[in-house]
């Protein structure tokens, strides 16, 4: 069975991404297996889990706000620092008119 639509929450996954949640699902959810797999410490893949979280709900996010969810994107790959997505977001706001 092929999946035909791709979930909304799924569409700005990487690979890499998709492929951790597979062994995640695999490993019944243990992050001491996963960190065994990757061959690191299971501070490292606490961290990666959350940053994937963050995807997932920033993606579920996009329709609403696209340029929010986009900032919130960057910072969360590394692309922007926090503060300063914290400061485009907030003047975005500014300019809406919308509470911060």
């Amino acid at each position: 069975m092929s999946i035909e639509v791709v979930p909304e929450w799924m569409i700005n996954l990487d690979d890499e991404d998709v492929s951790f949640i597979k062994k995640f699902i695999l490993a019944s959810g243990s992050l001491k297996e996963i960190a065994n797999q990757y061959g690191v410490t299971y501070p490292t893949v606490r961290l990666r889990l959350d940053r994937l979280i963050q995807k997932i709900q920033i993606g579920e996010d996009t329709a609403n706000e696209p340029y929010i969810a986009l900032i919130k994107r960057l910072a969360v790959n590394e692309k922007v620092d926090f503060n300063t997505a914290k400061i485009l977001i907030n003047e975005y706001k500014k300019l809406k008119g919308a509470p911060q």
